[in-house]
């Protein structure tokens, strides 16, 4: 259910399963790994994420689980994280077009994407109220960190849902886009970002997982800043993006 193309190094990742939703098994988990490992190794610039049919990902297929067998610890604990962070860790620019549902483990897809781009009427949130389970694959985290604990709590406790455009303004994911556009949207982003400064790209990508996840304050960050800078500054981009600057062309990055 999981298919991959590259072309001209931006690779298109596609859930497949549209008539359960793009809901992910273990099954499915582990060829979306397999596809996350064969992208990097075929040295992908970029990345988009994206689902077939009505909707981008409704979480995880429950179609055929027993709670009485159910080992969520492997399941959530090894498999999902395990592709979440595949995912996070991607060595390029990586986008998500979501559309649709984007629930559970499609949100966790959707927040360890660098770029979120989301239909305006697209369906995100936490309808775990209705199973008797608690949102999982980073939901709390993204509500917490961007809603605040208030509207967290809020959405967990009615199992709202928010459209796409109502994500958008309440600041969580990147822009809202009209459904029927979405799609070119977020590729031509994709592929911009294929043919751009991938070593500059790489650096951003890091400095802000720093700043995230250590909390720098202004003059750490700038400090981790320089530091990129520096290490750029010696690189075939770097010089030919100057090149390019003064001699009014477009600038032809190769990644050294």
């Amino acid at each position: 259910m999981i298919d991959l193309t590259i072309t001209e190094g931006l690779a298109e990742l596609v859930l497949d399963a549209p008539a359960r939703r793009n809901a992910l098994d273990a099954e499915a988990l582990e060829e979306l790994s397999g596809a996350l490992r064969a992208a990097e190794s075929r040295g992908a610039r970029a990345l988009l994420l994206r689902g077939a049919g009505p909707g981008f990902c409704a979480g995880r297929d429950i179609s055929a689980v027993d709670p009485a067998t159910d080992d969520v610890d492997d399941f959530l604990g090894r498999r999902v994280t395990g592709v979440l962070r595949q995912l996070a860790e991607f060595p390029a620019p990586t986008f998500a077009a979501v559309h649709g549902a984007c629930l559970g483990v499609g949100l966790g897809l959707a927040i360890a994407a660098d770029v979120v781009y989301v239909g305006e009427r697209a369906k995100i949130g936490s309808p775990f109220a209705n199973l008797g389970a608690t949102l999982d694959s980073g939901g709390h985290w993204l509500f917490v960190e961007r809603l605040g604990p208030h509207r967290a709590l809020d959405l967990v406790y009615t199992a709202e849902l928010m459209s796409g455009r109502e994500a958008v303004e309440q600041g969580l994911f990147s822009r809202w886009v009209a459904d029927e556009e979405l799609l070119e949207f977020a590729r031509a982003r994709a592929r911009r970002a294929a043919e751009g400064a991938r070593l500059a790209f790489a650096a951003s990508k890091g400095l802000v997982a720093e700043i995230r996840d250590r909390r720098l304050g202004l003059w750490e960050a700038i400090a981790a800043e320089n530091r990129a800078q520096a290490a750029l500054c010696a690189s075939e981009d770097y010089a030919e993006g100057f090149r390019a600057f003064q001699e009014k062309r477009a600038p032809r990055f190769r990644g050294r």
